[in-house]
C-alpha cells in the first residue's frame, strides 16, 4: 500500500505557491542571461553546508564552512569539520543524480552512508536502524517497520508525487522521512537533503542556487515545532506545507536580491545555449574535464566543442588549465 499524504490546499498556501512561481521564473529568466551562475552555486552549496548541519548542533561558522570548502586549514575539531565535508560531497552526489526519475532504496542508504559516514553516534551509516529511537516526545516507528514504511514512501515519491508541485512534493518528502527517522543518527541532514533532490530532479531548481535549509536554521524552533505540529494535527500536513511554503518564498526573495547585488563589471553578458548548461553542470560534479571528454559527453566535434567553450570562457566562467598537450578546463 502507497503512502497517503493528508494536506488541504488552503488559500494561503495556493497564494505561496503562486508567489514561488513568479520568483522562480524571474531568477531563471535573469540566470540564464549571465555569467555568475557558478558563484551563485558555489555560495548556495557553503550555505547549503553550513545551515543543515548547524541545525543539528555543528559549530562552524558560514565563513568556517567556506573555508573548508576551498580546502583551506582550520583549527575546528575534526568531527565538525568532518560533518561538513560529508555534506558536500553529499551535494555532488545529489546533483550527479539530479536528473534521476526513479529514486530506490539503495539511493537513499548510498546518500545517507556519505552523509553519515565517520560521525554516527550510534547506529552504522548506509544501513537503516535496528533500535527504537525517541525525538524529543516523538516516538518513530519501531525498526522492523522502517523498510516497509521507506518503501511506500517511495512508491509515493516516483508515482503520484509527480502529480503534486515540487513546492509541496519536497515538504511532503521531507516531513515523511523525518517521522519514519530511518536511521539511527543524521535524519535531519538527510532528509533536508532529499528535499532539495525533489527540487533538483522535478528541475525547480535547476541552476542549484538556492539554500532553503537557511530558513530553517535561523529559526531551529519554528522548524522543529513546525515539524512536531503535523503529529499533534494527526499527520495533517497543511500547517507544514504552509510553513514550508513561507520559506521557499523567502529563499527566492532572498537569492533574487543576490541576483541584483552581484556586480557584472568586467563580465560579458551571454544567453546559455542547452549544451552549454550541460557542460557547466558536467565541470560542475566533476570538477574537471579534458578536451576528448567535453566531446563525448557533449556529442560533439573538436570545433562544435570550442564553440561551445570560447564563450563562457570569454565570459570567465571557466579557464584552461595545465599544458597545452594535457590541459582540462575547470570552473573558473
Amino acid at each position: 500500500m502507497s503512502y497517503r499524504p493528508q494536506f488541504t490546499v488552503t488559500p494561503a498556501l495556493l497564494s505561496r505557491v503562486e508567489a514561488i512561481a513568479a520568483l522562480r521564473e524571474r531568477i531563471l529568466g535573469a540566470t540564464v542571461q549571465v555569467a555568475w551562475i557558478p558563484a551563485l552555486q558555489k555560495d548556495a552549496r557553503v550555505r547549503n553546508a553550513h545551515s543543515s548541519t548547524a541545525i543539528e548542533g555543528n559549530p562552524l561558522t558560514l565563513e568556517d564552512v567556506r573555508a573548508v570548502e576551498q580546502g583551506a586549514p582550520l583549527p575546528v575539531p575534526a568531527r565538525a569539520r568532518r560533518e561538513v565535508v560529508n555534506y558536500f560531497a553529499a551535494l555532488r552526489y545529489i546533483e550527479q543524480h539530479a536528473d534521476k526519475k526513479r529514486l530506490t532504496q539503495e539511493d537513499i542508504l548510498r546518500l545517507h552512508a556519505i552523509m553519515a559516514g565517520e560521525v554516527m553516534d550510534q547506529g552504522e551509516a548506509g544501513r537503516y536502524r535496528t533500535m527504537r529511537v525517541q525525538v524529543g516526545g516523538y516516538v518513530p516507528p519501531p525498526p522492523a517497520d522502517v523498510s516497509g514504511l521507506m518503501f511506500e514512501l517511495l512508491e509515493w515519491w516516483n508515482q503520484e508525487a509527480m502529480a503534486l508541485s515540487p513546492v509541496l512534493s519536497s515538504a511532503i518528502v521531507h516531513y515523511r522521512f523525518e517521522a519514519i527517522h530511518p536511521f539511527a543518527d543524521g535524519n535531519g541532514r538527510t532528509g533536508r537533503a532529499l528535499a532539495l533532490w525533489e527540487l533538483y530532479r522535478r528541475g525547480f531548481d535547476s541552476h542549484h542556487i538556492f539554500s532553503v535549509d537557511e530558513f530553517y536554521w535561523e529559526d531551529r524552533t519554528l522548524y522543529y515545532a513546525a515539524l512536531e505540529g503535523v503529529h499533534q494535527a494527526g499527520e495533517d500536513l497543511t500547517s507544514w506545507l504552509e510553513y514550508t511554503a513561507e520559506g521557499l518564498q523567502q529563499t527566492l526573495e532572498r537569492a533574487w536580491r543576490r541576483i541584483q547585488e552581484i556586480p557584472m563589471t568586467g563580465r560579458t553578458k551571454l544567453v546559455l545555449r542547452p549544451k552549454q548548461e550541460k557542460l557547466l553542470h558536467l565541470l560542475r560534479t566533476s570538477g574537471s574535464l579534458a578536451p576528448q571528454e567535453i566531446w563525448d559527453a557533449l556529442d560533439v566535434s573538436k570545433q562544435g566543442a570550442m564553440d561551445l567553450l570560447r564563450p563562457l570562457m570569454k565570459a570567465g566562467l571557466i579557464k584552461r588549465i595545465g599544458t597545452l598537450k594535457n590541459g582540462r578546463y575547470v570552473l573558473k
